[in-house]
């Protein structure tokens, strides 16, 4: 069985569904997906993220703020609130990207190590978006004691060097559709080289399909495309990508109840 380690369900456009977030989840289950973590980005969104999902046990959540969604509300004491209910099994996404936003560069920094503080208190994972911010990404790492709850680096597109540090401070490398695409012969080198007992995958849906799916929409049932590829590449079965990437998603959220 596979398990999509981050995706965005509330912003699916459902209407290829015919409006049923369970004919996603059906899809997904088609396809050997047996659970999904629906990443929070912003706090307002939040609570209508978790009604829409709660009642779908292949589901958990995450709470946190985006790096690209500063101008959001971002209040320490909010995610905290929010966090601390039992449904909210990581913090996050959060973390810095200059990729995009390089102007927000004091806001993000400042928002990241609150995310670090929160996921302290509450011993819960946290989820990191890095891009373009190595130096200041691993700084408030360290500086915010992240190998304390651990988390993953997600939709990773970083170097090896990264990656390494990451995996130094006990974190996981998480490996989206984008390893499939044309362009990708850096990130693939450094799939190879992250041990297989350290590796997530997932989709970033609605965001990112994977080919042979490009131009679409992304959908959790499309994890096990970037799951078959992943596999060839570090010259494993997809049986064994399967099982390590599962048994690695429950051990780092060991919130989730595994089925």
């Amino acid at each position: 069985m596979l398990v999509d380690s981050h995706c965005h369900l509330d912003k699916l456009k459902l209407d290829e569904f015919d409006g049923d977030l369970a004919k996603v989840i059906s899809a997904a289950k088609a396809q050997s997906v047996e659970h999904m973590l629906c990443v929070g980005i912003t706090l307002e969104t939040f609570p209508e993220m978790l009604r829409q999902v709660t009642g779908f046990p292949e589901v958990s959540v995450s709470c946190g703020v985006h790096p690209l969604d500063q101008d959001s509300i971002w209040q320490q004491s909010k995610l905290l609130e929010l966090a601390s209910d039992p449904a909210v099994v990581a913090i996050g996404e959060t973390g810095l990207d200059y990729f995009y936003a390089a102007e927000s560069k004091e806001k993000q920094k400042l928002a990241f190590a609150g995310h670090l503080e929160v996921a302290n208190t509450l011993k819960k994972p946290v989820i990191i978006h890095t891009r373009d911010a190595k130096e200041d990404t691993l700084a408030i790492m360290r500086a915010g004691d992240a190998e304390q709850v651990g988390g993953v680096l997600h939709c990773f597109t970083e170097s090896w060097e990264m990656a390494k540090a990451a995996l130094d401070m006990g974190f996981y490398i998480s490996i989206s559709g984008i390893v499939t695409f044309r362009n990708a012969s850096a990130l693939r080198d450094v799939v190879k080289q992250v041990p297989l007992e350290r590796l997530l995958v997932e989709t970033d849906s609605p965001y990112l399909a994977p080919v042979p799916h490009r131009g679409r929409q992304n959908q959790p049932a499309y994890v096990r495309d970037v799951a078959e590829f992943v596999a060839d590449l570090k010259g494993v079965s997809f049986q064994q990508l399967a099982s390590a990437t599962t048994d690695n998603f429950y051990r780092l959220f060991s919130q989730i109840n595994r089925g």
